[in-house]
């Protein structure tokens, strides 16, 4: 009997066991299936590391951007539109890992956890995958950036659809350069710089510290200030761009005076100008959907009244994400709710909606966000002039970010107050100059193209 009791315990155990390891390989499929069926390993998906078999992605007019034909990976028509959306698109090998590409490659496999990846190893076809962009959008903003280097984005701030979405340095995918990893001209160029890049923002960085002293300085609308061109504190000087004399808030604010700007950060202090940034994203994790953005950081001194005063305007330890801007531009449009940039429309067939609902990222006080905007609409409407957005009822602000030993870093960070063409912007030209010149002409060029055709 003991050795018959024995036995049947070592059978219990050995099915125990084995119903675990079942257990455990079924649940690691359920969470890894679509990672293992898509890994360059399996030769149904890649070719020497490459993908050439997966589902066709598509812009949100149905523009075909990438697609599979007789085992090979097939791009867009015309040198300049692969250019313009290489970084959203991605390459086939996984070097540009914020790419769709790369991103969904689970779903271009057309994995299912009940198939597998049975219907691309059929057809040769995975899921489809439509996304915002608008392919044209991006050659416009592409082409308008000329010879800088940069970023440019667009998005729909009621429901987070990224509608454009260019970095560069590119590159033709289809006809790779043979000094593509040689050429200095070619740095940076697997870098995402809408979602992975990040920039000392210069004076777009006036819109926080604005928001800090509505909310912390009682009188801030009835405070003059005094520039004449330098801002002396006991430990350094704040140079301005001018000489502005005496200034309201909305004057320092439309005169982007770095005086004003200076004083008023060094009253606020760095632990509030950081609680306000906090609140809106900076040194925080943030994510466009599945994309992870870089994050932006503010560190003001806390021993330096210089270096606080350079920092309330843009410089000194400041440094911006795009995207992350962006979104907080369309928290000020928007009332204070600043969605996530969404890049997908729609996943499986062209017509099939997915309904992800936008996602708040940034948080701004609504009476907060009511102020910014009737300053950021100013700016235009009363320096920067109507004529350079014509017809489109602009918000917004310039920067030019300093870099020691180079050009400045040219900024423009925006949105339209129509109602049919609830959008935000931000551009950055890398040494374009002031930001009144390059990344403000940019900006109203694929604006004016969403106007006519929204």
């Amino acid at each position: 009997m003991k050795i018959t009791a024995k036995r049947a315990a070592i059978v219990y155990v050995l099915i125990f066991a084995f119903l675990a390891g079942v257990g455990f390989f079924v649940a690691s499929i359920m969470t890894d299936g679509a990672e293992w069926a898509s890994n360059k390993a399996n030769r149904h998906i890649y070719s020497g590391g490459t993908i050439v078999n997966a589902g066709t992605v598509y812009d949100r007019n149905g523009v075909v951007l990438a697609k599979s034909s007789d085992n090979e990976r097939v791009f867009a028509e015309g040198s300049a539109l692969r250019k313009a959306v290489l970084h959203i698109v991605g390459d086939t090998a996984g070097r540009i890992s914020t790419g769709t590409h790369y991103l969904y490659r689970d779903v271009l496999s057309g994995y299912s956890r009940i198939e597998g990846i049975y219907n691309l190893k059929q057809t040769g076809v995975g899921t489809d995958v439509k996304l915002n962009i608008d392919s044209e959008a991006n050659k416009i903003a592409y082409n308008a950036l000329g010879e800088y280097d940069g970023a440019v984005a667009v998005y729909n701030y009621k429901t987070g659809e990224l509608l454009c979405s260019v970095s560069k340095p590119a590159y033709d995918i289809k006809n790779r350069p043979d000094d593509l990893l040689t050429n200095e001209k070619y740095n940076g160029v697997f870098l995402d710089k809408v979602v992975s890049g990040i920039y000392t923002p210069g004076s777009i960085m006036k819109i926080v510290t604005a928001a800090c002293a509505i909310e912390n300085i009682p009188d801030i609308y009835t405070r003059t200030f005094e520039c004449d061109g330098e801002y002396e504190t006991r430990d350094g000087t704040v140079i301005c761009n001018g000489v502005h004399g005496k200034v309201d808030f909305q004057k320092a604010m439309n005169e982007s005076c770095n005086c004003a700007f200076a004083e008023i950060s060094i009253e606020l202090g760095s632990v509030k100008l950081e609680e306000t940034a906090k609140a809106m994203g900076f040194n925080v994790q943030l994510y466009a959907k599945e994309v992870r953005l870089t994050k932006s950081r503010f560190s003001p001194s806390i021993t330096s009244k210089a270096e606080l005063g350079w920092a309330g305007i843009g410089q000194s330890t400041t440094y911006v994400n795009p995207a992350h801007f962006l979104t907080i531009m369309g928290a000020i449009a928007n009332g204070g709710e600043g969605y996530a940039p969404d890049r997908i429309h729609s996943l499986g067939t062209v017509s099939e909606i997915v309904g992800r609902l936008p996602e708040s990222i940034i948080s701004i006080n609504p009476e907060t966000a009511e102020k910014l905007d009737e300053l950021l609409r100013s700016n235009v409407a009363d320096k920067y002039g109507d004529w350079k957005f014509k017809g489109l009822e602009m918000c917004g602000k310039t920067g030019t970010a300093q870099i020691d030993g180079k050009k400045s870093h040219s900024w423009f960070a925006g949105y339209s107050k129509r109602e049919d063409l609830p959008l935000a912007v931000v551009c950055i030209a890398e040494h374009g100059g002031y930001g009144s010149g390059v990344a403000t002409t940019v900006s109203n060029k694929v604006m004016q193209y969403f106007a006519e055709n929204m």
